[in-house]
């Protein structure tokens, strides 16, 4: 018998608060004062969207800085307290994670709370507003409900763990809604959809926009096998797509189906991840396509694309409502990309492709997820 608990729920109240908790406060835009003078304020981010970074390291021979902004890494200078600071930008609205290179060593900012999840913990998280808000920002909109649930994967032998967006209303009504499956990359968990991808937040203004409809939103924790699947062997990325698939099929989505009110029927499910989680929706959602009617890939890392879409669409039946896919020109996985595009235009299968700018990175994929939900369900 499975074991769920309701373990977070995020209310509009609730993300008004979320925005100080330890995963995901925002960066603080003031000058640090003279009783917090013993204190470092990093980053700082200042009204002209350039962002000052600040570490106390007076042993150490060098402090970089990188993250997700176009330039590479970044030198920070000592002054004579043994304080490292540089100010970059100014950087375009959205949310950044970076880190700090001391002497060759990767560490987060010890200075700022806001931490992404991860399989390791090595990113710090920054936000710079946009005026007017940016679709990931939280803004004066009704807002749903995350729930994270707790389950036992009889497929894998193991407890497990899964978020789950609910649109608001939907504790006020009995309505079905459908559902769409989202996936993350190599080095993420099934919290930084939320945290750091902000799907609920696009999800909730999409809706107050008028330009998607309700669905739930199931994210899962993409890594069926111990060990980091990308970076084995290609046998491993199979082994792991494979030990997915068996969780996904088995236990989430009965475990879904069972708790929440939707409608269970492949017009009514969606599937799409980025990265390795681009190359899980692609391979499980064209080899089932009777569970699944709408299919996408962002920045997908997918092996033997051209093998997946002989043998996916070697059986005519169960045609997608859509198949949609798309890289930044500055991905390093753009040539896998368009290898796959290049498999699908020959095989004749109708599907959408985007290459956007950007490059491998969340910045890039919060905007393919606004992109692609107001697609669905039509």
């Amino acid at each position: 018998m499975k074991t769920t608990f309701a373990l977070l729920a995020v209310t509009s109240l609730f993300t008004q608060l979320h925005a100080q908790s330890s995963n995901s406060a925002p960066a603080r835009t003031n000058a640090p004062s003279r009783r917090d003078s013993v204190s470092l304020v990093s980053p700082e981010v200042h009204t002209n969207r350039t962002v000052t970074f600040r570490l106390r390291a007076p042993d150490a021979r060098g402090v970089k800085v990188s993250g997700d902004w176009p330039g590479g890494a970044t030198e920070l200078i000592k002054d004579t307290n043994g304080v490292w600071s540089v100010t970059v930008g100014p950087l375009a609205p959205d949310i950044y994670g970076y880190s700090f290179t001391v002497d060759n060593l990767s560490m987060v900012d010890p200075a700022n709370p806001w931490v992404k999840p991860m399989r390791a913990t090595r990113t710090s998280v920054l936000e710079v507003p946009g005026n007017p808000p940016e679709l990931w920002e939280f803004q004066p909109v009704l807002h749903g409900t995350v729930h994270e649930h707790v389950y036992s994967s009889k497929s894998l032998g193991v407890t497990r763990r899964l978020h789950v967006y609910t649109p608001p209303g939907y504790e006020k009504n009995s309505r079905k809604l459908p559902v769409l499956y989202l996936f993350h990359g190599a080095g993420d968990n099934d919290a930084t959809w939320t945290s750091t991808g902000r799907a609920h937040f696009i999800a909730d203004n999409l809706l107050a926009q008028q330009k998607t409809r309700p669905m739930l939103i199931v994210m899962t924790d993409g890594h069926a096998l111990s060990g980091n699947p990308t970076r084995v062997s290609t046998n491993m990325i199979a082994r792991n797509v494979e030990a997915f698939a068996d969780d996904l099929l088995k236990d989430v989505m009965p475990l879904i189906e069972s708790t929440y009110r939707v409608k269970a029927n492949r017009d009514n499910r969606a599937i799409i991840g980025l990265s390795m989680g681009g190359g899980q929706s692609l391979s499980i959602g064209l080899k089932h396509r009777e569970l699944f009617a709408w299919v996408g890939g962002m920045s997908s890392f997918l092996p033997n694309g051209e093998k997946a879409v002989e043998e996916a669409f070697a059986d005519p039946r169960n045609g997608l409502k859509l198949l949609w896919v798309a890289c930044g020109k500055d991905d390093f996985l753009i040539e896998n990309a368009r290898q796959f595009n290049a498999a699908l235009k020959a095989k004749g299968v109708p599907h959408v492709y985007q290459e956007t700018a950007g490059n491998h990175s969340w910045p890039v994929w919060r905007r393919y997820l606004g992109d692609f939900m107001p697609l669905l369900f039509r």
